[in-house]
């Protein structure tokens, strides 16, 4: 494997989650009769430029395809989020309505959708079928296309360089990253910014989120990685903020070399060191987490085991990627330990999860059943969840999650 970065040999393990199904690839009933595919899920790290990435064992055209199910406007919170985001940048870098704004991997318009409210001119970069039809029912211009070189200069062409431009949890879904990082560099103007919003590798180590790998994501990011590509590419990361989504991201601004006018903040040297002394430049930073790993899927196991023992319901909510990859690594299949998950979006509800063929159902079965358990698998929206289903108390029902260790509790309310 070379790294798809530098393309230096890369050997150096991270972790091993064996194998498991794209963690998106839902299932029909019929489809259940099928054979499913499984593909390697091993992470590596390469000791020169320190990118932490899976090989691209599915390609990302197969993975983001018309019958993609993840739809960005399902979770209120990563809404206020956006529209915070929003209201923040259009502040700091004066946009108006003669600025012209791009989202590359735009969703079903989480996000633009705001901007479109504020009369401010954007245009949605989004290769999934239904999430793009999504965009367009709110209004929202979106061409479905996979950015790079090619796409870049298709719309310098037809609609000129761009102000700002902005890439939610998508750096890790890209394959060939030098192709998809050169066709910022080309879209955006002399004088413009780009904001990128990822999961921080430090917090996945810190705090056991192995539940964040699967193969759409094809790297792990960590700063001091990609302020490397984006050096290779002309572009200066100029300013970065933690913010708390996903278990923790960075949202980081970036310039051309050459606009001295935005000068870099000492809050990037400062973030850069703390992975350094995290250990994030040496290989035996990366050491550890297999161990961790291990621990919570056993202990994860010895709960729904007593569980089952004791004859109580325990059911899931949220059909998650991360989801998919903790029960597939957990070994979890049919519904002998989790009856069934619960999910808010229409698009997953009457299908089943991959590998552990659990079937996704809407919230009204929680009421009928009334679980005495209920896994929170998206984790990092444990809050949100545990407001909107309070009414659990009412029978005693209880919430679990596993990472970053396990936890169970009442209610939020």
């Amino acid at each position: 494997m070379k790294c798809r970065f530098c393309s230096e040999p890369v050997s150096l393990p991270f972790v091993d989650l064996v194998n498991a199904p794209p963690s998106n690839s839902f299932l029909t009933t019929e489809q259940l009769n099928e054979p499913e595919v499984y593909y390697p899920l091993s992470v590596y790290v390469c000791e020169k430029c320190w990118l932490v990435q899976v090989d691209e064992y599915k390609k990302s055209n197969e993975i983001f395809d018309q019958d993609y199910a993840y739809f960005s406007s399902f979770s209120s919170s990563w809404l206020a989020h956006s529209k915070a985001y929003v209201e923040m940048v259009t502040d700091r870098l004066k946009l108006d309505n003669n600025s012209f704004v791009v989202e590359v991997a735009s969703n079903d318009g989480y996000l633009l959708q705001n901007f479109v409210k504020m009369d401010i001119p954007c245009l949605g970069i989004e290769p999934t079928a239904g999430t793009a039809a999504a965009a367009r029912e709110k209004g929202i211009e979106t061409e479905e296309k996979f950015w790079g070189v090619d796409t870049a200069k298709k719309l310098v062409m037809q609609r000129g360089q761009c102000d700002l431009m902005l890439g939610n949890n998508v750096l890790a879904h890209v394959p060939d990253i030098n192709d998809f990082i050169e066709g910022f560099a080309l879209a955006l103007k002399p004088t413009g910014t780009l904001t990128f919003e990822f999961p921080h590798l430090l917090n996945l180590i810190n705090f056991n989120q192995f539940d964040t790998i699967y193969h759409e994501h094809f790297s792990y990011l960590s700063l001091t990685a990609v302020r490397k590509i984006f050096a290779a590419h002309k572009l200066t990361i100029y300013d970065v903020e933690e913010v708390p989504t996903h278990g923790g991201s960075l949202r980081i601004f970036i310039r051309h070399e050459g606009n001295t006018n935005l000068p870099v903040e000492t809050s990037v040297d400062n973030l850069e060191n703390r992975e350094i002394d995290a250990g994030l430049r040496e290989s035996s930073g990366y050491l550890g987490i297999q161990q961790n790993t291990d621990h919570i899927r056993m202990e994860a196991l010895d709960f729904l085991n007593e569980q089952k023992r004791n004859d109580l319901k325990v059911i899931a909510y949220g059909a998650a990627a991360k989801g998919n990859t903790f029960l597939n690594y957990c070994g979890i299949k049919g519904t002998d330990l989790i009856e069934y998950a619960v999910d808010g979006s229409h698009h997953k509800q009457g299908m089943y999860l991959p590998g552990s063929h659990i079937p996704i159902v809407s919230e009204e079965k929680i009421r009928e059943s009334k679980p005495d358990f209920i896994i929170i698998l998206p984790w990092n929206l444990r809050e949100e969840i545990e407001s909107q289903l309070s009414y659990i108390s009412e029978w005693g029902g209880r919430f679990v999650t596993f990472i970053p260790e396990l936890k169970i509790s009442n209610s939020s309310i």
